[in-house]
């Protein structure tokens, strides 16, 4: 076995192993890098729209099935996608061998359809690595310390795989996809910059305010254990670089993001809103902007993708709105009256109907009524982002 330095983990998300020409494809790229003297621990994702598929399934057997059963059957598709590549990998005249997230040692808390990694054990891939082998995991799960199996939540793949480099002292982790890195909005709505380097905040910012190529709690593990991640696409390109910045100082935009189809949950008084959060958190549903009025009432915004269970924890609750948010995501910019004043009338502009606002120096966020905020999106970025 090489020495730790010379390891490296590679994800692969869900389109890029959406047929056999593209597993085959990912096959050779590993292959490549084992060659070139690496120690390869791939991650990897279901494939396609596999997952969209199974839930959608689920909810046609059942109209609430059980969180452990969706676990269960959820991490089929990432075991699909592991035994497919091996299989791939070894066509060439490699060794492979996969792995499911209990086997590789990944241990989580006992929430199940959302859990979180506490610890790592991975003596299986290492005893795998010492026989020369390239070691696929199966991303997206682990096993509880109940010896449940579970799944991470959306984007899960990402947090798998820079946990497993964390543990194996990996040079870095790479995190592959159709998209060449990280830009400065969403490319389906505007023509944006392309970012060559971020710091861990800065992407963990954008990752909570609806960015979807680094998932939120995965940048957050790298941050902790300071572990470099760079985004890049299987096809090759360009890449981002997200890692511990140099002193970065004064004001600087970096980008826009948004979240369609959010849930704010309107509540009528202190009690009330009390009340709720209770039962959300029972639900280990996180609330993503929790908004007080001075007679008491307030806004509790949920974002599904990260609360999926919200509907189980108030079934009855019927002030429901349905919101979109659009942030401005930066340095020393929240508090910017000009900038404020800018964007409220971009959101006039808009026909933005503005629910509320939060702010404070690494973002603005307008919070608004509606399912999409694609339209002030794109006025927000013309505003106010500069290529770096």
């Amino acid at each position: 076995m090489l020495p730790h330095e010379h390891t490296v983990v590679m994800k692969f998300g869900g389109s890029s192993l959406a047929d056999t020409d593209k597993i085959r494809k990912v096959a050779r790229l590993v292959a490549a890098r084992h060659v070139a003297g690496e120690n390869i621990v791939v991650v990897v994702s279901a494939q396609g729209k596999t997952t969209d598929g199974l839930m959608k399934m689920a909810h046609e057997v059942s109209p609430n099935p059980s969180k452990r059963e969706l676990d269960m059957l959820l991490t089929v598709g990432e075991r699909s996608s592991m035994a497919l590549l091996s299989m791939a990998i070894a066509d060439l005249g490699h060794q492979a061998i996969s792995l499911t997230g209990s086997q590789c040692g990944i241990i989580t808390n006992d929430n199940h359809f959302n859990a979180r990694i506490i610890d790592v054990k991975p003596v299986r891939i290492l005893d795998e690595l010492d026989k020369g082998h390239i070691v696929i995991v199966a991303g997206f799960q682990g096993m509880s310390y109940k010896k449940e199996i579970t799944t991470l939540g959306r984007g899960g793949s990402d947090t798998t795989a820079v946990a497993l480099a964390a543990a194996l002292d990996a040079r870095w982790c790479e995190i592959y996809s159709d998209v060449d890195g990280v830009y400065t909005a969403d490319p389906r709505i505007v023509d944006p910059f392309h970012l060559v380097e971020l710091s861990y905040d800065e992407m963990m910012e954008m990752a909570y305010r609806g960015a979807k190529v680094l998932n939120f709690h995965a940048v957050e593990f790298a941050r902790r254990r300071q572990i470099t991640v760079y985004a890049r696409a299987t096809d090759g390109g360009r890449e981002t670089m997200v890692r511990r910045p140099a002193l970065e100082l004064g004001r600087a935009v970096l980008a826009v993001a948004g979240a369609d189809r959010l849930v704010g949950l309107v509540t009528t008084d202190l009690a009330q809103t009390a009340e709720l959060l209770a039962k959300l958190s029972a639900h280990h549903a996180e609330i993503q902007y929790l908004l007080s009025r001075p007679d008491g009432s307030g806004v509790l915004v949920l974002n599904p993708v990260t609360a999926p269970d919200w509907r189980a924890a108030v079934p009855g609750h019927d002030r429901v709105e349905p919101l979109f948010s659009v942030s401005v995501i930066g340095r020393s910019i929240g508090f910017e009256n000009a900038m404020f004043n800018e964007a409220l009338r971009l959101a006039a502009d808009c026909a933005a109907e503005v629910f509320c606002v939060e702010a404070n120096p690494s973002h603005l966020t307008f919070y608004c009524r509606g399912e999409t905020g694609a339209a002030l999106t794109a006025a927000f970025h013309r505003a106010f982002v500069t290529p770096r």
